[in-house]
């Protein structure tokens, strides 16, 4: 295809050791090798990308570079016979916006392996809503619903139900029937009165604070209170939910804005049988489980009023949504239209 020029937000290492971010022109060559050209419409704004956007050498080891580990476009080169020119796309997760230039600019291209075909049921910009934070969301509860969790077993909580993880996953499980307890972040009692309706208008049973699931007494169980649970946080909540989980219960683990450290014994899992399931998003296998999770969020887990979770902003006008995830200021998700 023609070497056409395109913008891209661009972030660069000066000699200082300090990093800046600006929108800059670059060019179709400029693009890593890869099988598939996509002309991205949409992409959307995860912690991860601010970290890349900030220079952090432990999510991207190269600049200059372009984050983005969400992109949501049309095919217009292939090298391979499985996508042609005009498929809508979506790509998440593997190295897009770690190391490979991502879906902060207006052209990618991506080896074929990293590439899912859009849903039926699912516009480019829905499938950005949902984005790596539903795709993870819609991981952690196939994961603990193929546990044989039922909806009559009892209430099912969900930690950090203010974020975009926890807030889809909390909405999907209460989809399908599940009573969720939501626990919401560390905030000021007017605060968790205004998250409180919110979540509750959008499926929580109930709504606690996060102070109630963040036990620093040292004793290694503590009352069974949850057939299962979501953690999206880590540390030492995680630790404390594994502790309430009930009899031959499970919790899944996806996160560790919490802390990566998991202060435990073995009680629970061998006095309790709990079951401990991780989730990862990043190498997720395509086959086996990505295909299946999308088509999920595409039909009978697919949210109502998705429009509703996102502030969407051009390409032009992501520096500030950065600053605020940076600054932990951010509230809800952030939807990134790249071009038409």
């Amino acid at each position: 295809m023609e070497n056409k020029a395109f913008k891209a937000l661009v972030v660069r290492e000066g000699e200082d050791k300090t990093f800046t971010r600006k929108i800059e022109e670059k060019h179709i060559e400029d693009l890593p090798p890869g099988d598939v050209t996509i002309h991205v419409l949409y992409s959307s704004l995860n912690y991860k990308d601010a970290l890349s956007a900030a220079g952090n050498k432990g999510v991207s080891k190269n600049y200059p570079h372009t984050p983005g580990i969400d992109a949501g476009g049309i095919v217009v080169d292939s090298m391979v016979p499985e996508f042609e020119a005009g498929d809508r796309v979506i790509v998440t997760g593997y190295d897009l916006g770690m190391n490979t230039a991502g879906g902060l600019e207006e052209y990618i291209r991506v080896p074929a392996g990293w590439i899912v075909r859009l849903p039926a049921n699912l516009t480019l910009k829905e499938a950005m809503i949902f984005g790596t934070a539903g795709f993870t969301a819609g991981l952690s509860v196939l994961k603990l619903t193929q546990t044989g969790l039922a909806p009559e077993d009892g209430e099912v909580l969900v930690t950090g139900a203010t974020g975009g993880v926890g807030s889809m996953a909390m909405r999907i499980m209460a989809k399908i029937g599940y009573k969720v307890v939501a626990a919401a972040g560390l905030m000021s009692d007017e605060e968790f009165a205004e998250w409180e309706k919110r979540l509750k208008e959008l499926g929580a049973s109930r709504v606690i604070p996060a102070r109630e699931v963040n036990d620093t007494s040292g004793r290694p169980m503590l009352h069974q209170k949850w057939p299962g649970a979501i953690d999206t946080v880590g540390g030492d909540v995680l630790s404390t939910v594994v502790k309430e989980i009930s009899y031959c219960g499970a919790v899944t683990t996806c996160g560790n804005i919490g802390g990566a450290e998991l202060h435990l014994n073995v009680f629970p899992f061998i006095l309790r049988g709990v079951t401990l399931i991780g989730v990862d998003s990043v190498e997720c296998p395509m086959e086996e489980t990505r295909l299946y999770v999308w088509e999920k969020l595409a039909t009978d887990w697919k949210l109502d009023n998705l429009e509703d979770m996102v502030t969407e902003v051009p390409l032009e006008k992501v520096e500030d949504r950065i600053r605020k995830l940076l600054d932990k200021e951010s509230k809800g998700r952030t939807l990134v239209k790249i071009s038409d």
